[in-house]
């Protein structure tokens, strides 16, 4: 008797499948919306991507809506299959259900043995992105050559202002979205609490679509990514960016066959060298690295907080308050949470990590937060990015330094200092920019645990000034919690 392959709400493009006539299971467990809040369009884009493939695969597909995963599967007569779940909560219960065949994963091009071989092998320093994207290359044979030259700094925002991207085929909703939304309707009516607003679907929910827009980025885009990637900008949201990522975390598009559409643009000459590895980078690089590293890393990483930062996330931040805001870096980029769950890597990184950073928010609860706020958001895409990367909570395991800035920075980058209230300059009194006066605080507060950082050595040289420091401490701790 044939086994039925279980497709996980990240499971759910053609490539986790191999036999065309083989039988489906899909579920729909409610306990996991009700268990905590999550964005409504994240909420919308998973069940309408689940229904979207069950309609896809017609008779095959056998759609259960249950309370719980045990509670479906108790339904399904016969034996079950399904891919390597992408949670060690997940992977656990598998191994719980007698019975259920758990498969190796997919959706990835590198296998974990091979990677516990690369990260295990002697190695000065520990373990970085850029070393394991240059193995990549060439253990997945991309990019025949040396690796090209990724720009390290990108071009000011001012240069975007001529920018003009086609825009990604739009989006169309249809009868399934229409019986998603009614139904979240009812479970609000009935106590369910989301987070952020409601708004037509803006992301793929299914294999089409997605197919749709990379090969859409790929001929339009693209060309001005590497550019573009860094920057930020109020009057554009997307840039040059995919808006990919949310398809590739459903399953809904397979990263190898993305990587050799970005590598065939370079190779017609129809994008350059430095605008197709970056993209590349991310996909090969970091995704690749931050799924292992969940892996890899013991479980205890998430509870990782080296420097100390015991604060709770503000109402205000939490509950997505942009309209609190004052400063117009967090509050553009927090509408933008708010209002399409979605914001790219450096306002991510620069605008709302940083920010945590310097007032020391609890590293984990944020890394909830940006899991249940995202429409891309998993744990272990977050874990890493978070606890490590952003926040530096693992004592530079996934990078390097802190990933600290000022506001003269955030002005490099962004078109935000323009008509801000504040003034990035500027680190004390009325006009002080948050960012600059929350960075010297960081690095004063911090100043023991990162006195041997040879990164930050210049930076903790200038501030050493006693009276100003207890200025500025004293500024950030009137400011406290409220939003700036």
């Amino acid at each position: 008797m044939s086994s039925r392959r279980w497709l996980l709400a990240d499971q759910l493009g053609p490539h986790f499948l191999d036999d065309p006539a083989q039988p489906v299971l899909l579920v729909e467990a409610r306990e996991l919306f009700r268990q905590r809040p999550m964005h409504r369009q994240k909420a919308h884009l998973v069940l309408s991507a689940l229904r979207h493939r069950a309609a896809e695969l017609g008779d095959r597909a056998l759609l259960v809506r249950a309370g719980t995963f045990r509670e479906a599967l108790a339904r399904v007569d016969g034996p079950v299959e399904v891919c390597h779940p992408p949670s060690r909560a997940g992977l656990a219960f598998a191994r719980s259900v007698p019975g259920l065949t758990i498969l190796p994963p997919r959706g990835f091009l590198t296998r974990r043995e091979d990677f516990a071989a690369w990260a295990d092998a002697p190695r000065r320093g520990a373990l970085r992105v850029a070393d394991f994207y240059r193995w990549a290359r060439r253990e997945h044979g991309v990019f025949d050559g040396p690796p090209g030259r990724v720009p390290r700094r990108p071009r000011r925002a001012d240069g975007a202002a001529g920018l003009v991207a086609s825009p990604p085929p739009p989006i169309v909703e249809d009868a399934i979205d229409a019986e998603v939304r009614d139904e979240l309707d009812r479970w609000e009516r009935d106590g369910v609490r989301f987070l952020g607003r409601d708004g037509p679907r803006r992301y793929p929910a299914t294999h089409a679509e997605a197919d749709a827009r990379l090969r859409h980025f790929v001929a339009h885009r693209l060309p001005d990514y590497g550019r573009y990637q860094e920057v930020m900008s109020a009057g554009d949201p997307l840039l040059t960016h995919s808006v990919l990522s949310s398809s590739f975390n459903l399953g809904l598009l397979d990263p190898a066959e993305a990587i050799r559409a970005a590598e065939g643009a370079w190779r017609k000459g129809a994008a350059s060298l430095s605008a197709v590895e970056p993209f590349v980078q991310g996909l090969l690089g970091w995704r690749e690295f931050l799924w292992q590293l969940y892996w890899y890393l013991e479980p205890g990483h998430r509870g990782a907080n080296w420097l100390a930062a015991n604060e709770p996330l503000p109402d205000w931040f939490a509950g997505l308050d942009a309209d609190a805001v004052e400063a117009r870096c967090l509050a553009d980029v927090l509408a933008g949470v708010r209002d399409r769950a979605w914001v790219h890597h450096a306002q991510r990184l620069l605008v709302l990590g940083n920010y945590a950073l310097q007032r020391g928010w609890r590293p984990a609860e944020l890394a909830g937060w940006f899991r249940d706020c995202f429409v891309d958001g998993t744990d272990w895409a977050m874990n890493a990015t978070v606890i490590g990367m952003s926040q530096y909570a693992d004592l530079g395991r996934v990078d390097t330094r802190p990933y600290a800035v000022d506001g003269r920075y955030v002005d490099e980058l962004s078109d935000y200092c323009t008509g801000c209230r504040y003034q990035p300059e500027t680190t004390l009194g009325d006009l002080a920019c948050p960012y600059t006066g929350g960075f010297d605080a960081f690095l004063h507060r911090n100043h023991d645990r990162l006195a041997g950082d040879l990164r930050l050595a210049a930076e903790l040289a200038e501030r050493d000034d006693p009276q100003l420091r207890d200025a500025v401490l004293a500024q950030e701790e009137k400011r406290g919690s409220s939003p700036p």
